[in-house]
């Protein structure tokens, strides 16, 4: 078990804000977690669980024990008729676990490539991207209990997926089995996830619905495009609309994309009849907060050293550096400012992406 005091934590989030961490664990095994657990201060100490930094906005220094992730691995853990299990490492870059199933022969993540951030924060904020959301490959996730120590596993049901949302991300409720594990539908800040499984379904099939995806998959003249193919447009797509975090401090989409019923989109596009929505499987319908946010004017404008990205409203960016870089509050207030606009013009409520700490 490896801790420092008063640790910079800078290098270790994608929007490049300065703070420190007052103690940070790196957390290389699941024995440091049971070391963590059984130290006599850190054990009854707050914890902060990070891993890549790329959805979270501090706005201060970190109190809490950071505990970052660092748990390396990946392997096929079964073959079957149906489909590939292979299992990560929370500590794993997801888009370095995205590259290895291809490059082992296991399609099915290449819809999710270039998504930062690393494979434990990705049943947390069920990252999804071009068609495809991690439930939709998700197989199950071992973690512990920060409370008692225990281990567990969790299914696709118990994770509570939703729209950017697992149980991960709700408060704890203090309910537990007859095993002493937790019950309750809320995990936020009382489990780290350590492994994490996904079933990638065979035969594989292409995921094109994307108007980007389906659009290059017609100027390539490909009927049917491999995984590879996909692998390399979505990377290729990103990288055009989207600033490398470690050239332009950002992280990533900043706001959810909001969903409405057909009678208030219905309202909407009598009003703004250029406005980007669509259709849902549950009836509802989801707007692109992008071109809310753009219609507003916010394209490329800033606040202090908190910008809009020039090429895609829906990302803010960091326009200081180094001990020059912007603050949290700046970013916030940014964003405040944002979701003002378009509830002023639209009458609809932005939630940002990121954890603000």
């Amino acid at each position: 078990m490896v801790v420092e005091k008063n640790a910079p934590l800078q290098p270790c989030n994608t929007f490049g804000i300065a703070a420190r961490a007052q103690t940070l664990v790196r957390v290389q095994s699941i024995a440091d977690v049971l070391a963590v657990l059984a130290h006599p201060e850190l054990a009854v100490a707050p914890k902060f669980v990070l891993g890549g930094g790329s959805n979270i906005i501090l706005t201060g220094d970190v109190k809490p024990v950071v505990l970052k992730m660092e748990i390396k691995g990946l392997r096929l853990v079964d073959d079957n008729p149906k489909a590939w299990i292979v299992e990560a490492g929370a500590g794993e870059v997801w888009h370095d676990c995205v590259a290895w199933t291809l490059a082992q022969g296991y399609p099915g993540l290449e819809n999710l490539a270039l998504i930062p951030g690393t494979v434990g924060a990705s049943p947390v904020q069920n990252i999804g991207a071009y068609g495809v959301e991690l439930q939709n490959r998700f197989d199950s996730l071992d973690a512990i209990d920060l409370a008692t120590g225990l281990p567990f596993t969790l299914d696709a049901a118990q994770c509570g997926f939703g729209y950017r949302d697992s149980v991960f991300k709700h408060a704890p409720a203090d309910i537990r089995n007859a095993e002493g594990l937790p019950r309750g539908m809320g995990l936020a800040g009382r489990a780290v996830i350590t492994h994490v499984r996904f079933r990638l379904p065979k035969p594989w099939k292409p995921v094109l619905g994307y108007l980007d995806l389906e659009r290059r998959r017609v100027e390539a003249g490909i009927e049917r495009p491999s995984a590879q193919q996909i692998f390399d447009w979505v990377c290729d797509i990103r990288r055009t609309k989207l600033p490398d975090p470690a050239v332009v401090g950002n992280a990533g989409s900043f706001f959810k994309n909001p969903t409405v019923s057909p009678d208030q989109c219905a309202d909407i596009i009598a009003r703004e009849p250029r406005i980007v929505h669509y259709p849902m499987p549950d009836g509802s319908i989801k707007l692109a907060a992008g071109w809310l946010i753009d219609a507003c004017g916010w394209k490329g404008k800033s606040i202090g050293k908190a910008g809009v990205y020039e090429k895609q409203a829906l990302v803010l960016v960091n326009r200081g550096q180094g001990a020059n870089s912007v603050t949290g509050g700046e970013v916030m207030t940014l964003a405040k400012a944002i979701q003002t606009s378009v509830y002023e013009r639209f009458g609809i409520r932005l939630e940002p992406e990121p954890v603000v700490v």
